[in-house]
């Protein structure tokens, strides 16, 4: 009897060890459980970080392709606006009264045609402002006139014509613009006061 009352004992610290393993046990699984599972959350994150990354990259490099697609004839085309600059003086001296040069100047006529309607097909269209007022974004003023009988701030010659590239400046008009005249801008101030 006192060998079974022995093993009674035993058999109680047994179960209780074996239960205390599988609560550790319980709790390693759950630990490990918990950190797999914010590795993974991790892992997720990063993916959709690097999905979103490739996405952006892929979209930069189509939207840089399409830019140099759209821009690039850019350099060449303000390299062609000093030709298309020299046919237009060319025409403006020159008289279509006189006859000896009347089949020249028609030719030049043609010619400039031809070329305006080349670079626009390309999307290379001209600005012409005069009589529109001063943008600072199209036109560059090269000087100021009195004018009594026009708004201030509007354009009232055009040097050189500007250019613009699929709506992007490439050569602002180069303008003379119109201010108030000093007697027109001090009876102005007089009535304002």
């Amino acid at each position: 009897m006192v060998d079974e009352q022995r093993q009674e004992p035993q058999g109680e610290e047994l179960g209780t060890d074996q239960a205390q393993d599988t609560v550790a046990v319980e709790e390693d699984l759950v630990a490990r459980i918990n950190s797999l599972e914010e590795q993974l959350a991790t892992a997720q994150d990063q993916a959709l970080r690097a999905v979103a990354d490739a996405q952006n990259a892929r979209r930069r490099a189509e939207q840089e392709v399409a830019k140099a697609h759209k821009f690039a004839l850019e350099r060449f085309a303000n390299d062609l606006l000093a030709v298309m600059d020299s046919l237009e003086r060319g025409l403006e001296l020159s008289s279509d009264e006189d006859p000896a040069i009347k089949p020249m100047r028609d030719g030049m006529e043609l010619t400039l045609k031809l070329f305006a309607d080349t670079l626009g097909r390309h999307q290379v269209f001209a600005v012409d402002p005069h009589g529109e007022p001063f943008n600072p974004e199209l036109h560059q003023a090269m000087t100021m006139e009195e004018r009594d009988n026009v708004e201030p701030n509007t354009v009232i010659k055009v040097f050189q014509k500007g250019y613009t590239l699929n709506e992007r400046l490439l050569r602002p008009a180069m303008v003379v613009v119109s201010k108030a005249a000093t007697g027109q801008a001090s009876a102005t101030i007089d009535e304002q006061a």
